[in-house]
């Protein structure tokens, strides 16, 4: 038995100094540098060939009229009739974001039955915000 062990121990061994040797013939260690040619630069015009396709799309805009935090009990216990006070006042712009940036700020008014926001000022990219830095 304790033949049949060596054996075995001295094969492991062997197959081991085999794998050392090949050291790179074994796919998960093996690197191969790449060389890639040049890509050709190519000038496309005409329609749908631009940004036109961007234009189209549809973007999700949020309107913020204010902000508040209550405590977990708090949200707990509410229900209908509850009223949440948030920290701006009634005259105060509604924020317009875009993604989490501040984009534009504007009056809340109603179209048509619908609440809309009635554009003021257009933010430039200096003046943005993110929502958490407000």
């Amino acid at each position: 038995m304790a033949e049949t062990t060596q054996a075995v121990e001295e094969k492991a061994e062997e197959q081991q100094d085999q794998q050392n040797q090949a050291g790179q013939e074994d796919p998960k260690t093996q690197a191969q540098s790449v060389e890639f040619s040049e890509a050709a630069e190519t000038k496309t015009t005409g329609p749908g060939t631009s940004i036109d396709i961007l234009l189209d799309m549809d973007v999700p805009v949020t309107v913020a009229i204010g902000r508040t935090e209550v405590p977990i009990q708090r949200l707990l216990q509410l229900g209908p009739g509850s009223v949440l006070k948030l920290d701006k006042p009634i005259d105060a712009p509604a924020d317009l974001y875009l993604k989490e940036a501040k984009f534009a700020t504007g009056s809340i008014v109603v179209v048509g039955g619908n609440f809309a926001v009635k554009i003021k000022e257009i933010l430039s990219a200096g003046n943005t915000a993110t929502v958490n830095n407000e």
